[in-house]
């Protein structure tokens, strides 16, 4: 069922959503807030966008134009509503395309490629039962990992930045992805729901053929040990509830 919600943390963001495709989550949130957006970018690119949640929590983060790309067509429609809804038709530009083929058709001319992509591998279990659009979304039936570097490298100027959002569980596989693809990771933050707990997410930036150094970021917890929410997370809440 097709709905309109508001963005988390932005009580002037109205996003179109429909529980039979695939609803946005913390994780695209964590990329909107805390990727890097450097003065000097000039071209930001949205890889696998969805419902353009990521694009429109960056047009309240910068002045920049940036362009989403979603290959769903029911999700590229969600996409545009939301973009029209907020009208941010002269900001975001969405794109119904294969990122390998937009990769290969704007080569060297992004500073900065952002991507919460499918996470999981397409042998996982965990796909029974899905719909095909969630299946596209969750597993790697159109795109696994290594064509997502390989497609930033294409598209990214050298020194630019490449922004996603994984599992931490595919850490090393994601570092040695970047790496074969001439990505220098540069940053890691991982979320946590406690701290007594694993870390499920990570946050990775890397640059085209940048020079190595890696910070180790301030980890986002989101909730103390007794179940309420951390300082940090709950001011990416709090607009909302307003």
């Amino acid at each position: 069922m097709e709905r309109i919600d508001l963005v988390l943390g932005y009580p002037d963001l109205k996003i179109y959503q429909n529980s039979d495709f695939f609803s946005f989550s913390l994780d695209s949130i964590v990329l909107g807030n805390y990727s890097n957006i450097r003065l000097r970018d000039k071209k930001i690119v949205d890889f696998c966008t969805g419902n353009a949640i990521v694009p429109l929590i960056l047009s309240r983060r910068c002045d920049k134009h940036i362009d989403a790309v979603e290959i769903q067509k029911p999700l590229y429609d969600l996409a545009l509503k939301s973009v029209n809804e907020n009208n941010l038709e002269n900001r975001i530009s969405v794109y119904c395309d294969d990122i390998k083929n937009f990769a290969k058709n704007n080569s060297d001319s992004y500073d900065l490629v952002l991507c919460n992509p499918p996470y999981f591998k397409v042998y996982d279990k965990s796909k029974q039962n899905l719909s095909l659009e969630k299946q596209i979304a969750r597993h790697e039936i159109m795109l696994d990992l290594d064509s997502l570097c390989k497609s930033a490298k294409q598209i990214l100027k050298e020194h630019g930045n490449f922004c996603l959002v994984h599992r931490s569980e595919r850490l090393i596989e994601i570092i040695n992805c970047l790496k074969k693809y001439e990505l220098e990771p540069k940053r890691i933050k991982f979320v946590y729901e406690k701290k007594s707990k694993n870390s499920d997410l990570v946050l990775v930036e890397a640059q085209k053929k940048g020079s190595s150094g890696l910070i180790i970021d301030s980890p986002l917890i989101m909730y103390e040990e007794d179940g309420t929410e951390t300082l940090e997370y709950s001011k990416l809440q709090k607009e909302v509830r307003k």
